[in-house]
C-alpha cells in the first residue's frame, strides 16, 4: 500500500513536473507569441509601407510621364504652331511675290498697249499724211477714175459722135508723138473735147489696150502723158492695094513663082503711097 503511495506520489510528481513543463512550455509559447505578433505587425506595416512607397513611386513616375507627355505635347503644338506660322509667312511672301508679278505684268501690259496704241496712233497719222500726200498727188482722171464703174468707163459714148472714129483718130494723133508720147491736155485741145470727156476716153482707150498713160508731174502739176501701144487698123490704108484687084492673085503666095516678095505691083504701090504720105 506504501508502495502503492509511492508509484502515485512518483506519478503524481511527474504528471506535476509535466504539468510543470506544459506550463513552461506553453508561458514559453505565449511569451513567444506575444513577442511575434507585434512583429508580424510591423513587417506587415513595414509591407504596407513599402507597397505605399512603392504606390507613390509609381504616382510619381506616372505624374512624371504625364508631365514629360504634357511638355512633348506642348513642345509639339509650338513646332505646329511655329510651323504654321512660317508656312502662313511663306503663303504670305508667296502671294505678296504673285502680287508684285501680277502687278508688274499689268504695268508691262499696259505699257505695252500704251505703247501700241502710240504706235498705232504714229502709223494713223502716217497714213493720213501719206494719204493727204498721195491725194494732193492725184489726178483728175485717177479721182474721176474712182467715182466710175469699169462699166461706165468702158461703154463710154459723147452723144453724136462716131466713137470708134473718133478713138482711131487719137490713136493715130498719140502714134504720131511714137515712145515719147504727148500730153492729153494738148490732145483735148486739139480735139476740141473737154477736160471731163477727155479723161473718159483716155480711160476707156486704156482698157481697150490702145494707149497706155503715164503719170508725170508738169509745172508743178501731176498730169498724164499719152503713148501708143496699138495702132487701130484703118481701110484707108488699103485703099489702092494691087492685091484686091491682082489677076493672079490665086496663083500668089509667099514661096511661090508669083509672090509678094517679088510682085512689082506692090512695089509700085508702096512707092506712090509713099510720095502722097511724104
Amino acid at each position: 500500500m506504501v508502495k502503492k503511495e509511492i508509484v502515485s506520489a512518483d506519478k503524481l510528481k511527474k504528471e506535476l513536473e509535466e504539468s510543470k513543463a506544459k506550463l513552461t512550455l506553453l508561458n514559453k509559447k505565449s511569451i513567444h507569441s506575444v513577442k511575434a505578433k507585434p512583429k508580424k505587425k510591423e513587417a506587415k506595416k513595414k509591407t504596407e509601407v513599402k507597397k505605399l512607397e512603392t504606390k507613390k513611386t509609381e504616382a510619381s513616375k506616372l505624374e512624371a510621364r504625364k508631365t514629360e507627355a504634357k511638355k512633348k505635347e506642348a513642345a509639339k503644338k509650338k513646332a505646329e504652331a511655329k510651323k504654321k506660322e512660317a508656312k502662313k509667312k511663306a503663303e504670305a511672301k508667296k502671294k505678296a511675290e504673285a502680287k508684285k508679278k501680277a502687278e508688274a505684268k499689268k504695268k508691262a501690259e499696259a505699257r505695252k498697249k500704251e505703247e501700241a496704241k502710240k504706235k498705232e496712233e504714229a502709223k494713223k497719222k502716217e497714213e493720213e499724211a501719206k494719204k493727204k500726200e498721195e491725194e494732193a498727188k492725184k489726178t483728175y482722171e485717177e479721182l474721176l477714175e474712182e467715182q466710175l464703174t469699169e462699166e461706165e468707163i468702158t461703154g463710154f459714148q459723147i452723144d453724136k459722135t462716131d466713137m470708134d472714129r473718133l478713138s482711131n483718130k487719137v490713136c493715130e494723133i498719140v502714134a504720131g508723138y511714137e515712145t515719147e508720147g504727148m500730153f492729153q491736155s494738148e490732145l483735148w485741145k486739139k480735139l476740141k473735147l473737154s477736160s471731163r470727156d477727155g479723161s473718159r476716153l483716155a480711160l476707156k482707150l486704156e482698157r481697150m489696150g490702145m494707149i497706155s498713160r503715164e503719170k508725170i508731174l508738169e509745172n508743178g502739176r501731176w498730169t498724164y502723158k499719152l503713148i501708143i501701144k496699138r495702132t487701130p487698123v484703118s481701110t484707108s490704108s488699103l485703099e489702092g492695094a494691087p492685091c484686091l484687084t491682082c489677076p493672079v492673085e490665086a496663083q500668089c503666095s509667099i514661096d511661090g513663082e508669083i509672090s509678094p516678095k517679088t510682085c512689082q505691083f506692090i512695089d509700085d504701090w508702096v512707092r506712090i503711097e509713099s510720095k502722097h504720105s511724104n
